[in-house]
């Protein structure tokens, strides 16, 4: 059973200390929605526990163990959508799929990368390059990747729901409750009143700078 542990964390940008003693931890099937007003360190802590930066304080662990110590293990364990789709230009919309799979260490096949665009309604575009894509568009091919077989244990979403339509919202919000529902974790930011659907979510309120969760 997979768990993200926070102990005392705090992190800053620049010299300015967005949140201090932060402490909680993740379970198999839970979700943890944090909250907050612009500037209040969300998008910080999200690069924080994927080990994109340096708390100022604390520690994050993943199953016992301390995420600097894992390193790429533990990067292979996780998927992080953010604000930016991710996606390159110059690549076909099934490759930018496919190749980031690879590159985050769950390969699938060309047929796979397609099979996931057309689960998200993008059967059309498979084969166009992605810079003559729309940003809705462009947002539901780095999404396409949570359609994979291979499907990291811990996902990190930064307003992922931002430039989706209604039935693309939709899809999302199953696909994440599916994984929850295999004992995935998820960690997400939005500004939209969208919840995933399980029983198991929480809410971080970084609002107060040193939230209690």
């Amino acid at each position: 059973m997979s768990s993200l542990t926070v102990s005392s964390l705090a992190g800053a940008r620049g010299e300015r200390v967005l949140f201090a003693g932060l402490d909680f931890e993740l379970g198999a099937g839970e979700a943890l929605w944090v909250q907050g007003p612009n500037g209040a360190g969300k998008s910080t802590l999200l690069r924080l526990l994927c080990g994109l930066s340096e708390p100022a304080h604390g520690r994050i662990f993943w199953n016992g163990e301390d995420i600097r110590r894992l390193r790429e293990d533990y990067r292979h364990e996780l998927m992080l959508l953010g604000h930016a789709a991710g996606v390159k230009d110059d690549l076909l919309a099934w490759e930018n799929v496919y190749y980031g799979a690879l590159i985050a260490g769950h390969p699938c096949t060309a047929a796979q990368a397609r099979e996931a665009l057309a689960h998200l309604g993008l059967s059309g575009v498979a084969h166009l390059p992605a810079r003559v894509l729309s940003q809705g568009q462009r947002k539901r091919v780095a999404l396409a990747r949570l359609c994979l077989p291979q499907r990291p244990r811990l996902l990190v979403l930064d307003e992922a729901f931002t430039a989706l339509d209604q039935a693309a919202v939709q899809t999302l919000t199953h696909l994440l409750g599916e994984h929850l529902g295999q004992g995935g974790l998820i960690v997400y930011t939005t500004h939209q009143p969208i919840t995933v659907p399980t029983g198991a979510l929480r809410r971080l309120d970084l609002s107060a700078g040193a939230p209690a969760c």
